[in-house]
Order: structure tokens, then sequence, then C-alpha cells
């Protein structure tokens, strides 16, 4: 028996609910009944329909209404097509479209009486909802730019379109998967569709002069995708593809649903073995990887117009959180007609590119463009928001317009005319936002205020990555009330703003600068600023340029002590420059009226705090952050 095998074997013991479902009736019987179950409503629906059946065509319930997801390969919109899906939203779907993270969108608040007519009005125009949504093949992503950016050396939507036509439509591959399986290709230099982040990706690179692919295998929301040291040429890459999901629809797991992802498959058989299986199914030598080429920055690095080897120009609309409509994209289609080539692109990070302008000037001065101006800025440019509770079933907190609020603020308050920063939010731990490869990444929650009541709050992630290859940011805070997360961000933005160099992103300077501190020193910066503009000390903590901590958590302890004692009193905690004589009078502890040289505003907690950094007997002194977390609970 073999390492596949003998893996599915060991998880086969009894498979989930939608599983059963599977084997009860086709998906495509449902499909077929569409315009009964329009005509006759919600009665004529079953829970099988609505959990499984329809999923698998795009259609999702909600509130008594559809939404649909509309698969759009690359993100590519022709002026025809942009129209028609903006009719559509227009007509009967409250004119709102969501741009989303896929590079696709999604149509809400169509009624079940106007389903079919939906269908055939997309279907009219070459668009479709197939397969977008429960166990299938999602939509392939790839450049925005693909086809026109200088730095696109491999058109891939050709190739896209290839991996594309191996499953859609299909009735082998409609719901057959263990669980959903997102692909992604890239040709470009610059990762501009958080190419690791899938769970089978085509990452441009070379080989003995050969420009193709390396194969990364496993990426999920927390996971990125790993190496498979293989190496694929052009012409490979559609029967590759095909391959990777026949051997994961044979030997994937089918029995928990959260751990049914190819990622839980790889990490107990190993990218090897996996492979083994794939290419014994083709019958051919398999290549070791090449060199990776996927290193640079973002091409367009915050800008919202790039030049194009054509000698024109690709303008980006900032769509803030996704949040888009019927009419606005009826006008886009007019404006690509107008000013651009009549080609549309959506992008991962919920924004709309007018492709083959001649004169920005021209594009600027239209009305939508106008109307999205305000948007134009660091903190709008790469945001990303998810749906939140008002159209997700799965949503914590309302994301999409705490993500405006929040960027609006920090726009306000820390103003930068320079620089890149990605600020990513998910409603929900299953991170639609892909807040976990974020500069800041935001995860909805609830916590509590400091009255104690229940309220929206975040997790703060911190230093995620995208390039070269990926990685996942860490947790720097749990659970802040939405308010209190803002001022955290804010000064991690203000250090950002004073020591970065010119045009530096947030990602190197996160590298380059706050990786000279630990996790819990920059969290314990953040939170000591909290702390002190909530009782009106009106003093700022600063981290330095040059840190005397290096990463070590005692002495940053005690160096931040030795800093917050000479902040708040002008005076040196020890005197002497070995640092061996405390000063007489200590920070206030336990005796309200003892005499203190701190800011008489300074509370207990935080003079008590300070004392156990900073203790004039080491052995009593605090050595690590936790030590200090009953006197930092404000």
């Amino acid at each position: 028996m073999t390492i596949l095998e003998s893996a599915k074997e060991a998880r086969s013991k009894k498979i989930n609910k939608i599983e059963a479902i599977k084997t009860e009736v086709l998906p495509q019987n449902t499909y077929k009944r569409l315009e009964e179950i329009a005509s006759a409503g919600w009665d004529n629906l079953s829970k099988e329909d609505s959990s499984f059946y329809l999923k698998c065509f795009g259609y999702f319930i909600k509130d008594g209404d559809f939404m649909l997801r509309v698969r759009i390969p690359g993100g590519k919109l022709t002026h025809t097509q942009a129209k028609k899906i903006g009719e559509v939203a227009l007509k009967h779907g409250n004119d709102y479209i969501d741009l989303t993270t896929r590079m696709q969108l999604e149509l809400r608040y169509i009624k079940i009486e106007d389903i079919a007519t939906v269908i055939k009005e997309l279907d009219s125009v070459g668009i479709t909802t197939y397969q977008t949504g429960i166990d299938n093949l999602r939509n392939i992503v790839t450049d925005p730019l693909d086809g026109y950016a200088h730095d696109n050396i491999i058109h891939t939507q050709p190739l896209l379109e290839q991996m594309q036509a191996v499953f859609l439509k299909k009735s082998e591959y409609i719901g057959t998967l263990p669980r959903k399986f997102n692909g992604a290709i890239l040709g470009s230099l610059s990762n501009s569709c958080n190419i690791y982040g899938h769970d089978c990706s085509f990452v441009l690179a070379q080989k003995d002069g050969i420009w193709g692919f390396n194969l990364y295998l496993g990426g999920k929301v927390g996971e990125q995708a790993t190496c498979a040291n293989t190496f694929v040429e052009q012409n490979e890459v559609a029967e590759l593809f095909e391959a990777i999901i026949n051997t994961y629809k044979k030997y994937g797991y089918r029995d928990n649903r959260n751990k049914n992802r190819l990622h839980y498959l790889l990490k107990d058989v190993g990218n090897d073995s996996f492979m083994n299986a794939v290419y014994t199914l083709l019958g051919k030598e398999r290549k070791s990887a090449g060199v990776n080429m996927v290193q640079s920055q973002p091409i367009n690095f915050g800008s919202n117009k790039i030049l194009t080897r054509d000698g024109k120009f690709a303008m980006k609309l900032t769509v803030a959180s996704g949040i888009f409509s019927g009419n606005d994209m009826i006008n886009a289609s007019e404006v690509s007609e107008t000013v651009g080539d009549g080609n549309l692109r959506i992008d991962i990070g919920q924004n709309l590119w007018i492709l083959g302008v001649s004169t920005p000037e021209e594009f600027e001065q239209t009305v939508l463009a106008q109307k999205y101006k305000k948007f134009n800025n660091i903190y709008f440019n790469n945001m990303i928001a998810c749906a939140g509770t008002a159209t997700c079933s799965f949503g914590v907190i309302p994301n999409k317009p705490d993500a405006i609020e929040m960027s609006s603020y920090l726009n306000r308050e820390v103003l930068l005319e320079n620089g890149l920063v990605r600020i990513n939010w998910s409603a929900c731990p299953k991170g639609c936002g892909i807040h976990g490869v974020a500069d800041i990444g935001l995860e909805g929650c609830k916590a509590k205020d400091s009255e104690g009541n229940r309220v929206d709050g975040v997790h703060i992630f911190f230093g995620g990555k995208v390039t070269k290859e990926a990685k996942e940011a860490y947790v720097l805070h749990k659970a802040l009330p939405i308010p209190e997360a803002k001022e955290h961000i804010k000064y991690l933005i203000k250090t950002y703003a004073k020591f970065k160099r010119v045009n530096e992103s947030f990602e190197i300077f996160e590298e380059r600068f706050f990786s000279n501190y630990s996790h819990q020193a920059i969290a314990f910066f953040t939170k000591i600023n909290f702390y002190m503009q909530s009782v009106d000390l009106k003093v700022e903590f600063e981290l330095e340029k040059e840190p005397k901590s290096l990463g070590n958590e005692e002495h940053e302890v005690f160096y931040f002590g030795l800093k917050l004692f000479k902040l708040l009193t002008g005076e040196n905690r020890f005197d002497g420059i070995d640092g061996l004589e405390p000063i007489k009078v200590k920070p206030r502890k336990i005796k309200e009226n003892e005499v203190t040289k701190l800011n008489p505003k300074v509370p207990l907690s935080l003079s008590e705090a300070i004392y156990l950094m900073t203790h004039e007997d080491r052995s009593k002194r605090a050595k690590v952050f936790t030590e200090l977390k009953s006197y930092l609970t404000f």
C-alpha cells in the first residue's frame, strides 16, 4: 500500500455530512430545477439544496435573498461584460457589488424569482457562477496587469484558461473534491496575487535558461504554500494541474471538514510522496525546481497609474473595502471604452484597473475617477476587507465599515506622502481578508471594553510578508476593542513614518527596524502608549532607531523601564554610567501619599510596573513582559 493510500485509509473511518449529501443527488439535478425553484419559491428548496447543491453553482442564501459569486478568471473583464454585470446589479441586486480577494465579484440581494433571469443575462456575455462555492475549484488568480506590465515575463492568461478548461462545467469536478481548491499562476517578477496563499501555485521561475514555473502546494488561511521541488514548463501547466487535482480528489480526506484541505494531506505524506503519485499518474519524470524569480516589491508601489509595455497606462480605481455598485460598474465600462482599450481588471486588493489609457489626465477628470479620488492614499490603496456581518453569516464584526473608518482615521492622524502599507481585515477566523500576510492584519472577534462590556474587537496580527516567499504574521494583541486597536496601529504607523527610508514599504521597514525588538516589546510599546493617552498623560513613548535592547526580552524590559521613568520624571532612574546606584525616590508604590517624582497623573498600576521593570535588586527585576501583564491590563 502506498503512503497516500495508507494516509487516506487512516482517515476514512467516517465521512462528514457534506460527503453523505454528495452521494444522494447530483448537483446538476438541482441546477436544472432552478426555474422550477424560482416559480415555486422557497417551499421547493430542500436543506440539501441550500447547504450544498446550489453553492456548487455559486448561489448562497442570505436573509431570504441570493448572493451570487461570479467567476472572473484572472480578474479579466471586457467592457461588454462589465456593463452587463453593472446592469444586472442595478436592476436585480440593489445596485450593489462586492469586489473580492479572488479577483472576482459577488452580486447580492438577488430575489429567488429573478435568479434564472440573472443567470441567463450573465451567460449572454460569457460569464458564469459555476463552481465558485463549497467543494470546488475556485477562481484562478494571476497578476492583474498580466500581459501589460513591464515586469510580466510570461503572459499567463492563456495558461490560466487552459487550467480552467480542465474542470469548469464538467460533472466529474462539480462538488466532488474533498474540500475547496484555490489555484494561482504568476508570470511576473512582483507578487501581485498573494501567490503563495493557494492550494496550488505556479510561481515564475527560470531553469537552464528556460522561463517556466516552480510549483508550490498546500497554501490556505494561516499557512503558506511550500515548494514542491518541481519545475514546470509552460506547455506542461494544464496537464500537471489536472493530475494534481485528480490525485487530491482520489486521496484527499473526507472526514473532518476542518482538516480536509490539500494542506493536511501534504502534512501527513509530504510533498515528495504526493508529487511522486502525481507524476506516476502522468507517466513522466519530474524536473527539480528552478530559480524562483518572484522577488520585487509591487510594481506600482502604491501608485494609481502604471506605464505599460504598450506605451499606455493602467489606471487603478481604489475601491474601499471592495464596495462597488452596478451604476459605477456601468460607468467603468464606458470609461474603459472611451479613454482605454476596453479592458478592465479586478485585483486581489478589491480594486478595479482600467487598461490601455493613453492620457491619464483624461481618466482622472472622469466623474468615476473623481468619485473615488478620496481613497487615493497609502491607507486605502492596499487595504482589504471581507464581507462582515452585514452580508456574511460567519462575520463577527461589521468589518468593511470598520476598515474604512480606521483608514480614514490613520490618514488624518499620520500623513504619509510615500510608502506602502498593507492593512487587511477579516471579519472572522476564516480569513477571507487574507489578514495573515498583511503588514498589519485584523481578525474580527468579541472583546471587553474598560467597563467589562462585550464589544466588537479584533486580534492584531503583525509582520506578514508577500515579497519573495511569503510569511505569516504573528499575533501582536488579542481581543482588543476596535477603538483601542485603532490607537495601537497608529503608533506602529507613526514609528514607520518617523524612521522609514524614502519609498520604503512597511514590509521592508518591519524587517529592517522592528525586527530589532522582540514581539513582546512591540506589543508593550503600543499598549503603554494607548494607556498613557487614555489617562491623558500627554507623553509618547517612542522606539529608537538603534535600540539598546537588541531583541533580548530581559534587556528590553529593563531598558523600557528606564525610558519610561525618564519620560515621566525628566530624571534618570539610576545615577552613574555603570547604572548601579538607584535614585533615592522610587516610583509611587503601594502608598497613595508617597512622595514621587513621577507625573502625578501616572496611575498606581503603571508606577508599580515601572518599579518592577527597574528594581534595584536585579534578582527581583521583571525579566519578561508577561510578568507585567497584571499591571498592563488597563
